[in-house]
């Protein structure tokens, strides 16, 4: 398993997010391209509407993308999502996990980030990693996962 090396981030809220000050069992950092666009919209209300179940098994969720805090603050409140977003414009933690692809859009060739999701351990190890999802029913699937460890 992959130890993650330490990273801190701006977060929604006007806070900070440091890998190292996460307490708890588990954490669950879901990379997605872009705020209110219809897959990362449909992701993110996913595991908003799971995030009872989540904390149930001591897993903290956070969602990352490369937009700004303004940005997230702005779709973390149009979609009553409870936990925080974090802002990763230098890409920071894209880097660290590896998300940042070649892409094709409108028949275009962009740089941008693959939708993952990462389960980390207390330790700072990767449990588990999804990859290249699919937003619909991705948060369940996590969800099952996280429940197969207890």
């Amino acid at each position: 398993m992959q130890t993650i090396p330490d990273f801190e981030l701006p977060s929604t809220g006007g806070g900070n997010f440091r890998l190292s000050a996460q307490s708890g069992k588990y954490l669950l950092l879901y990379f997605y391209p872009k705020d209110n666009t219809s897959g990362c919209t449909t992701e993110s209300q996913q595991f908003r509407d799971l995030s009872e179940e989540f904390a149930k098994l001591d897993c903290a969720v956070f969602g990352i993308s490369r937009d700004s805090i303004k940005s997230h603050d702005n779709f973390k409140a149009k979609f009553a999502l409870p936990f925080d977003l974090l802002s990763d414009a230098e890409e920071t933690a894209c880097q660290i996990f590896g998300v940042i692809k070649q892409k094709t859009m409108y028949g275009k060739t962009v740089r941008g980030i693959e939708r993952s999701t990462f389960l980390i351990d207390a330790q700072r190890k990767v449990l588990k990693e999804w990859r290249g999802v699919k937003a619909d029913g991705h948060a369940e699937a996590v969800l099952n996962f996280l429940k197969s460890l207890s």
